[in-house]
């Protein structure tokens, strides 16, 4: 293999080495702390949690061997739903909760749809978020289509760990090269036939694929059929169902001409190549043992949860009538937030800290009203802030009722304290987890350490109170063990100053999985506004509960609420007002849409770009064509909003997979960073199955007496959506920005266009066809100034040396906006192409500062005319030529034919 010499030095700069939400640690060659959560929605079955232990020990043991020794699962935590029977080996989780889980076991929300999955955003290298596997996998009920559970959990640990990526083409499961079909694999040893087979009316069939005469390509239902017995090893990410398939590809037998997402996202290296490039593998080394450790397991119980809000009075909290604020969504918290059965309590602290209520089980607005009366409404006028008081207090209270292990703090303070590492070995012992909600500047690391260290939320709001960030934070504070169907939805959240008297006006939508418990909150600075709701009928709803001491009011809708289209309207004189809605599943059975949404990483040094994600989903469903926009506020209460993008080009890494990204470049200043993120459903909004980063699904295998044993071909899903459409908010956890651009010299441009990943290529007869999704001037914003486009027929010349592969004349090709579609048709020259030749190009994108993007993903082009023949390839009828050839002879035997009758007849004539 030609050395990998392509310069990704602009990668590198902020590659992503995990989400931080993980409690996974690797001690030595063992991977500690992997938390498996089942969903609450899955039946209660014993035998599940023994299947679940003897998937990790058959993978730990094949991780084992396919790693050249070096890992395995040393300890794993199982977390059982609270709706399970309790048993006396159950323990009561710490730090372990469904959000931080590395694998999730659920019920698709879609009959049928039992396809093991990852979220992987991110680009080659970077760590995913979490597996997703099914009770039918995990009871071995899909072993003929995934194979062994302990095989499928390995291909999915490599995604999740690794950063590597599939080595299958779903697609386009063929490519063409040295004038055959050759199917998309990884290694090419893998043996096996290339059939159709489709199912209609209740009977299905297996036929030959044939080949298309125009373009040389095996017809769209074709596909790749494997032999059940094979001797190849390799590999793990293209077909880890196979027996004999126990490594990863490797630089040696690895195809680097399969047009797979692998190669396309990892510059044509192999997945053992990113693995030995991975941190883990830089801090193990292999073991001598035949077999490793065996695994160690912890059965966790959720149970009920216990909340304190751990309220700031110090003096600090009277600047820009926080103390009020606080109070605001802290009330929000208790009516709307916190779950029925939880218990909660209240402390306070400035200088030291007071018990303003004992924990208290909510059953009833009774229990939510009696808390809400004991938040604090004054500051201490000249106390300071004592953060570990008041945690060792809210513990205190905490001990009085329950263990500390799992219970859960909510911070709320400003941050102007110094000395919170002093207590925070007092808090890992507690198995507390702890939220952060700062309010203001502070930038005190103190705070971001009890959230890091406990797997807690990490939130910021300024003082801008039209950024309704402070609310925001609070609503991300539902349960993380709850069903989704029973946590609080966020419909909307906005805010507005008046200058004058006037209006806030607007709409939401109520689609039919929400509308139970649904609560409109408006909070105001200066005097109560005039507020009305409408419902799709157009009865109207004035009777707002008013809390005029704390400056807001909230209405609730009783029962469900209406699907369709809401109204509010607010009329104030001038002064800041802010609205949030929120509502609960309509149905226990049918999830919500929901979007989450996360920075890549949790800080950044400018000029280090961020990467926003958004995923939208319905239950195990991503939801494509949603319209979904970021609002990212800085420390000084300005904020950037950005289109979020699901089309597979700039921060975006797959197209159609219902996570929607972009670049986030407006630094404005150091400190705190918040995003909330906006989800909008449209007419053209659809629900899809996981398209990428899965394992394959696979058609069938051949025995060895050539019979082909076929498996059911996957469900179809009904795309269908609510007609109303849906909109949905989120808050993702605060970042931290330093290194001010403010502060640093003046540069007019620093950014460079970002990788183009979706270059395609097709002949139009003599001329090849190129597509792409333009870049920006600065990453994907804007407009870069030109692009430089190469080919070569040695694919190892272009991926190692591009600037030495021959250039395409580009002069009247002018570069689109981004995330435009480029389109650019030229004849090649300089390369002698004949039937059969590949051609492979890639394009670098440039800026009027002259800063280049990476090296796009390569695209090939295969020539071929209809002379040419695929000879290991059926056609399910007669050929062109052959049809051509047999009209032509039976036109010139009948014209023969035709003659001799002639002949005959004048001869009779001439005899009579």
């Amino acid at each position: 293999m030609v050395p990998f010499k392509m310069p990704i030095l602009v990668l590198t700069l902020y590659l992503l080495q995990g989400t931080g939400a993980s409690l996974i640690k690797l001690n030595g060659n063992g991977y500690e702390d992997v938390v498996i959560a089942i969903d609450p929605n899955v039946p209660e079955d014993e035998k599940l949690i023994q299947q679940i232990e003897d998937m990790i020990s058959e993978a730990s043991t094949y991780l084992y061997r396919a790693t050249e020794k070096r890992f395995y699962f040393e300890s794993v935590s199982i977390l059982i739903p609270k709706t399970w029977q309790p048993k006396s080996d159950y323990e009561k989780p710490k730090h372990e909760t469904y959000k931080n889980a590395d694998i999730i076991i659920e019920v698709p929300n879609s009959p049928g749809n039992d396809i093991p999955r990852i979220d992987q955003f991110g680009k080659c290298g970077e760590r995913g978020e979490r597996i997703y596997l099914t009770p039918r996998i995990i009871r071995g009920e899909m072993l003929n289509v995934f194979g062994p559970k302990g095989k499928v959990l390995v291909h999915e640990w490599a995604h999740f760990r690794w950063g590597v990526f599939e080595e299958y083409n779903e697609d386009n499961p063929f490519y063409q090269f040295d004038g055959k079909n050759v199917p998309v694999k990884c290694s090419e040893g893998i043996t096996g036939t290339n059939k159709v087979y489709t199912c209609s009316g209740g009977s299905c069939s297996i036929r030959d694929c044939w080949t298309d005469p125009k373009t040389g390509k095996l017809n769209k239902d074709c596909m790749f059929i494997p032999d059940k017995v094979q001797s190849e090893k390799a590999s793990i990410m293209f077909m880890q169902s196979i027996d004999s398939v126990v490594e990863f590809c490797t630089e040696k037998n690895h195809n680097r001409f399969a047009p797979n997402l692998q190669n396309k996202m990892c510059y044509l290296k192999s997945t053992w190549e990113v693995i030995q490039d991975s941190e883990d593998y830089k801090k193990s080394t292999p073991m001598m043992a035949a077999e490793p450790p065996k695994s160690r397991f912890s059965l966790k119980q959720i149970g009920e949860r216990i909340l304190v809000l751990v309220i700031d009075t110090s003096r600090s909290m009277k600047v820009g009538n926080r103390l009020n604020r606080l109070r605001q969504a802290s009330q929000f918290f208790l009516l709307q937030i916190i779950e029925k059965g939880s218990w909660t309590g209240v402390v306070t602290f400035d200088s030291s800290a007071t018990i303003q209520s004992e924990l208290i089980q909510i059953e009833s607005d009774v229990q939510r009203k009696t808390l809400i009366s004991r938040l604090p409404t004054v500051t201490v006028a000249g106390g300071g802030a004592h953060i570990c008081s008041g945690l060792r207090t809210a513990f205190m209270v905490v001990k009085k009722k329950f263990l500390t292990d799992g219970s859960e703090m909510a911070l709320l303070t400003d941050g102007e304290d110094n000395t919170t590492n002093t207590c925070f070995e007092e808090v890992k012992q507690s198995g507390a987890i702890i939220h952060t909600i700062v309010l203001g500047p502070s930038t005190e690391k103190g705070l971001e350490k009890l959230s890091e260290m406990t797997g807690g939320m990490k939130t910021t709001a300024t003082d801008n109170v039209q950024n309704n960030g402070l609310i925001d934070a609070f609503s991300a504070l539902s349960s993380g063990n709850a069903a989704i169907t029973q946590r609080s939805i966020k419909l909307e959240s906005k805010g507005i100053t008046l200058t004058n008297e006037g209006w806030m006006n607007g709409t939401v939508i109520f689609d039919s999985t929400v509308g139970k418990d649904t609560l409109f909150l408006v909070t105001w600075t200066a005097q109560q506004p005039e507020m009305f709701v409408t419902d799709p009928s157009g009865n109207i709803y004035k009777n707002f509960a008013v809390e005029t001491s704390s400056q807001m009011a909230y209405l609730q809708i009783p029962n469900t609420a209406q699907v369709g289209i809401w109204t509010y309207s607010l009329k104030s004189s001038a002064q800041t007002l802010t609205l949030t809605i929120t509502s609960r599943a309509a149905n226990p059975t049918v999830p919500p849409f929901t979007v989450d949404s996360r920075m890549h990483k949790d800080t950044s040094s400018f000029p280090s770009p961020m990467i926003v994600y958004a995923e939208v989903r319905q239950g195990s469903l991503p939801i494509l064509g949603a319209n979904v926009t970021a609002l990212i506020e800085s420390a000084d209460g300005t904020t950037v909003t950005l289109q979020l993008l699901d089309n597979g080009a700039g921060a975006d890494s797959f197209k159609n997979d219902g996570v929607y990204s972009r670049y986030f470049l407006g630094y404005k200043t150091d400190g705190q960073y918040s995003l909330k993120v906006r989800a909008l459903g449209r007419t053209n909004t659809q629900r899809s199955r996981s398209q990428v980063n899965r394992a394959m699904y696979i058609p069938g295998s051949i025995d060895q007496a050539g019979q082909i044993q076929v498996n059911k071909p996957k469900p179809t899903l009904s795309p269908g959506m609510p007609q109303t459409g849906f909109n949905v908010v989120s808050t993702g956890d605060s970042f931290l920005v330093s290194n001010d651009p403010s502060s640093q010299p003046s540069q007019t441009d620093i950014f460079p266009p970002c990788r183009i990943k979706d270059l395609k290529a097709n002949f139009e007869e003599d001329h090849i066809r190129l597509t792409w999704t333009a870049p920006g001037d600065d990453f994907d914003t804007g407009r870069a100034d030109r692009y430089i486009i190469r080919m070569s027929k040695d694919l190892s010349t272009l991926s190692s040396y591009f600037d030495s592969a021959l250039q395409v004349n580009t002069d009247n090709l002018i570069p689109k906006y981004a995330n435009s579609e480029e389109v650019f048709v030229f004849k090649p020259k300089g390369l002698r192409i004949e039937n059969g030749t590949v051609i492979y190009l890639a394009i670098k994108a440039v800026d009027k500062a002259n800063l280049m993007s990476p090296m796009s993903n390569i695209a090939q082009v295969y020539m071929f005319t209809s002379s040419l023949e695929d000879q290991n390839d059926s056609s399910p009828g007669t050929s062109i030529s052959i049809i051509v050839l047999s009209v032509v002879g039976s036109l010139v035997a009948i014209a023969i034919i035709a003659c001799v009758i002639v002949y005959l007849l004048n001869k009779t004539r001439t005899q009579d």
